[in-house]
């Protein structure tokens, strides 16, 4: 079938290739509508690895996507042909020790779309686990229902931070992570969430938000716009989101004593974390890769118009410009939010 294929690094090819379609008991077969496009597949667009995930063999990209469901496996109940849905893609061992404690983003034999030598999503149709695909309600489009990838990661981050209702929660970087973040922690009971970055335009739509504030940290200090959110208290969770060495270096100044910080964005440069003071204040320090038992309850959420993500979609483009779309998000252009592919009508 006709897929986007990453050759190897820096080259990406729109063309027929053989992938494994047998439809299993417990599978089903799935046509893609829409697919985004993640940092993670223009990582290795441009760099060839992720850290030890290298691109040594062609690989179809694409991991967060929508479809519709057109045939079943013998065993699946809960599906039919004809049912919208979005899908989870990370698919563990079911008799792995992470999985049976419930943590199997962990599991070191999870196979996941797009992460060598696995492939993604990015053609006609894929064959997945019925037991993580989704059925898409009604009110949520197939746009929406690819961004619950995402999302799913913010999800993960709220509840890592155990939010109390009321907190008021800091996450640094104002990229898609970023604001998936800060919408989740708010779903989850924050009462205000500020957040910074240094392009203006993607602190613009995250301010669009009630209760979110954005700081431009190339215009003013992070710490002093907590102080003054805060009466000088310090936020009761800080999310940081962006990977970079500064922001990691900061982020005990900004959270309150007994306060949470919640380490999203995995750094690809040599960072500190002022442990010492950490301890001083008693900060509890967590970490997010990628999720857990959390993907239904992110569509729920969007499903209840609680969480909105349609904002965040910059634009979409069809397959036959997949390519471009690659290109436009090596690009990282500062409006640039989500870039998304319609792969089917």
């Amino acid at each position: 079938m006709k897929a986007l294929v990453l050759e190897e690094k820096g080259r990406l090819a729109l063309r027929d290739i053989e992938l494994d379609d047998t439809l299993g008991p417990d599978d089903v077969r799935i046509a893609i509508h829409t697919v985004g496009v993640c940092g993670s597949d223009v990582h290795y667009y441009t760099h060839g690895a992720i850290g030890p995930f290298v691109v040594r063999a062609p690989m179809v990209l694409g991991h967060e996507a929508s479809g519709t469901v057109v045939e079943v496996g013998s065993n699946v109940r809960h599906l039919k042909a004809g049912d919208r849905v979005a899908m989870e893609p990370g698919i563990p061992d079911a008799n792995s020790r992470a999985s049976r404690l419930g943590m199997y983003n962990v599991d070191p034999a999870v196979r996941f779309w797009a992460t060598p030598p696995v492939h993604g999503v990015l053609a006609p149709t894929v064959v997945h686990p019925a037991a993580f695909t989704f059925k898409i309600p009604d009110n949520v489009s197939f746009a929406e229902a690819a961004m619950v990838e995402p999302f799913a990661v913010g999800m993960q981050a709220a509840v890592k931070a155990r939010i109390t209702p009321g907190d008021v929660a800091v996450v640094t970087g104002a990229g898609t992570i970023g604001l998936m973040v800060a919408l989740a922690a708010l779903a989850g009971g924050c009462s205000k969430v500020i957040i910074s970055d240094v392009h203006q335009p993607k602190l613009d739509l995250a301010g669009s938000y009630p209760n979110i504030v954005p700081v431009n940290v190339a215009q003013g200090s992070l710490v002093e716009a907590v102080s003054r959110e805060t009466d000088g208290w310090g936020a009761d969770v800080v999310f940081e989101a962006s990977g970079s060495p500064r922001a990691i270096a900061g982020l005990v100044d900004l959270a309150a004593p007994g306060g949470t910080l919640v380490i999203v964005g995995i750094p690809v440069e040599p960072h500190q974390l002022d442990l010492a003071a950490a301890i001083g204040k008693e900060l509890e320090i967590r970490t997010v890769f990628r999720y857990a038992n959390v993907f239904d309850r992110a569509l729920n959420l969007i499903a209840s118009g609680k969480v909105d993500l349609k904002p965040l979609i910059t634009e979409t483009f069809s397959f036959d410009r997949s390519i471009e779309a690659f290109d436009r998000a090596a690009e990282g252009r500062p409006a640039d939010v989500k870039l998304q592919i319609q792969v089917g009508a």
